[in-house]
C-alpha cells in the first residue's frame, strides 16, 4: 500500500493571494510595452512570476482591441482602424512601435 501525504513546501504562501494595485500593473505593463525588453526578467525583478506579467500586457492588448499576433503577408502593409482613423504599418513593424502608435492615435 502507498500513502501520500500532501504537506506544504517550506517558505509557500499561506493560502491568501497576493492582489496588485491598478497602478502598480500598469506601470509594470507599459515597462513590459518597452522596446527590446525581456519580459520575463522584467516580471523576476518585479517580484511576480513572469506568465502574471505576460498575461497582465496580453489583457491590455485586447483593450486596445489588437491582436497579440500578427502574421501579415510578406509585401502587404497591416490596416489597423480605430473609430475614424486608418493606421498602415509594414509587417516588419515592432510590438512595441505598434503599440506606441496605437496609443498615441487613441488618445488623439
Amino acid at each position: 500500500m502507498i500513502e501520500a501525504v500532501v504537506e506544504r513546501l517550506d517558505g509557500a504562501p499561506v493560502g491568501e493571494r497576493r492582489r496588485w494595485s491598478d497602478e502598480f500593473k500598469g506601470q509594470a505593463v507599459a515597462a513590459a510595452m518597452a522596446p527590446d525588453v525581456n519580459v520575463s526578467a522584467l516580471a523576476r525583478r518585479l517580484g511576480i512570476s513572469p506568465p502574471q506579467l505576460f498575461g497582465w500586457r496580453r489583457a491590455y492588448l485586447k483593450t486596445l482591441d489588437v491582436p497579440t499576433s500578427v502574421t501579415p503577408s510578406a509585401q502587404a502593409p497591416t490596416e489597423i482602424v480605430i473609430g475614424d482613423a486608418i493606421i498602415r504599418v509594414s509587417p516588419d513593424i515592432g510590438e512595441a512601435a505598434l503599440c506606441r502608435i496605437i496609443r498615441a492615435v487613441r488618445t488623439a
